[in-house]
């Protein structure tokens, strides 16, 4: 597949803060809880361009991911695929590359995926289990072999 990874920097801010959006924004409304400026600044307020990597795909920005090593996990902070490209395999590539950086580590991989979204059959269908839940928010974690 044409997916390359590229480290972000400070100036990527507002881009992918849009990304984010545009991709959170059928979960967001599916839960009436979808406010743009709200989504922007979540993401701005916590943005480590060290952290981040952007998802190119045919030569665009399709997407972006944030990872942190954690003492004890790998955590998968975002993944955010453009509308326009969702359902490419992009989603499964970003995850094979953090599996196998945790599986390196011998340490499980955990994220938070929003209650009611899409996100979360897709990483049930990518090994993740749920482990904790709040009233938004389904956390999971992935177990190397």
């Amino acid at each position: 597949m044409n997916l390359q990874l590229i480290p972000a920097l400070a100036d990527d801010a507002t881009s992918l803060a849009e990304l984010r959006v545009a991709a959170m924004r059928p979960s967001l409304e599916a839960v009436g809880r979808f406010d743009p400026q709200r989504a922007r600044r979540r993401f701005l307020d916590a943005f480590r361009p060290e952290q981040t990597w952007k998802i190119q795909y045919k030569g665009e920005l399709a997407g972006f991911f944030v990872v942190f090593n954690k003492p004890d996990h790998v955590w998968l902070d975002h993944l955010y695929i453009n509308p326009a490209v969702q359902n490419a395999g992009l989603g499964q590539q970003v995850l094979a590359l953090v599996k196998a950086q945790a599986t390196a580590a011998k340490q499980p991989v955990r994220l938070c995926a929003l209650r009611d979204s899409d996100a979360n059959g897709f990483y049930q269908k990518q090994g993740f289990t749920p482990y904790a839940e709040e009233e938004w928010d389904i956390y999971y974690q992935w177990l190397p072999a």
